[in-house]
């Protein structure tokens, strides 16, 4: 069965996003608890390209799948895990990368939305902290989508969320999204 096409978030309302995001169903990985089997031989690059054994994968909707099944470990590690087997995975950065970003509103109404580049869309907001962190190659935005695991903003986007930080012209250089002030100046 082919997997439905990746919404184009620039024609979707917010609400039309909050209820596909509502509809997707992924599989209970947080329940399944099968023996470590070994490792899986592939790889999330920094810049959300998954590989196996060194070849990137080419197929989206393979990436789509294995990303449904991944699972970030109590030691921060991740896995690839169904209920018979549990496999590593080795993820440069973060597990996923946040590509596109719908604005709608202003100030404390400011709805924020991003399209993961798995396909997950993800609402800004108290469950879905967006956060600044200061790498030694500079800071990089972060977005929490589920189980503890986050997406690297792409730097596009993080362009975008500052010059809509600046128009806001507040007192502190950051966005509000779903009721929650995220800073965007890199002060905590």
């Amino acid at each position: 069965m082919p997997m439905e096409p990746l919404p184009d978030l620039s024609t979707l309302s917010l609400a039309d996003i909050a209820r596909l995001a509502a509809e997707k169903r992924l599989p209970p990985v947080e329940k399944w608890n099968p023996d470590h089997c070994g490792d899986s031989e592939m790889r999330i690059a920094r810049d959300g390209t998954w590989f196996h054994q060194g070849s990137p994968i080419g197929r989206e909707t393979m990436v789509r799948l294995f990303s449904s099944i991944l699972r970030r470990e109590p030691d921060g590690s991740h896995v690839l895990v169904t209920p018979f087997e549990k496999l590593d995975i080795a993820v440069e950065d973060a597990p996923f990368v946040a590509v596109e970003l719908k604005s709608e509103g202003e100030g404390r109404g400011r709805t924020l939305a991003f399209q993961i580049k798995n396909g997950d869309i993800v609402t800004a907001g108290p469950d879905h902290k967006l956060c600044l962190r200061e790498t030694p190659d500079g800071p990089h935005p972060y977005l929490h989508v589920r189980g503890g695991m986050e997406a690297l903003v792409a730097r596009s986007v993080y362009y975008e969320l500052m010059n809509l930080a600046l128009e806001e012209d507040a007192e502190r250089i950051g966005l509000w999204s779903d009721g929650a002030f995220f800073p965007l100046d890199g002060a905590a």
